[in-house]
């Protein structure tokens, strides 16, 4: 059984900081490209930053420069730390595996920025 259990979240005032965790398991996850997507109110869920299975990252424009993402092979579980986060970052931030076109979700968790 796949899982991926994002964990992290909250409220934060612009400036702050806060790091997303997703720990996987039922998947390779060695030779999975992870990702983070989110999904802000009243919009589409967009790619926020994806780590391939060799450790090439990339990243929305939006987050170039505060967001970085990682990855531990050994804990089988991806990181989002993001700094001077923004009111604009508030969304739900899904996490996603994929593998040969085998893609999987986490349940998702809710970053809130205030102003």
């Amino acid at each position: 059984q796949v899982q991926l259990v994002e964990s992290g979240g909250g409220l934060v005032q612009a400036g702050g900081s806060l790091r997303l965790s997703c720990a996987a398991s039922g998947i390779i996850f060695s030779a999975s490209a992870m990702g983070w997507y989110r999904r802000a109110p009243g919009k589409q869920r967009e790619l926020v930053a994806r780590i391939t299975s060799s450790g090439s990252t990339t990243y929305a424009n939006s987050v170039k420069g505060r967001f970085t993402i990682s990855r531990d092979n050994a804990k089988n579980t991806v990181y989002l730390q993001m700094n001077s986060l923004k009111p604009e970052d508030t969304a739900v931030y899904y996490c996603n595996s994929d593998y040969y076109s085998l893609n999987y979700w986490g349940q998702g968790t809710q970053v809130a920025v205030s102003s």
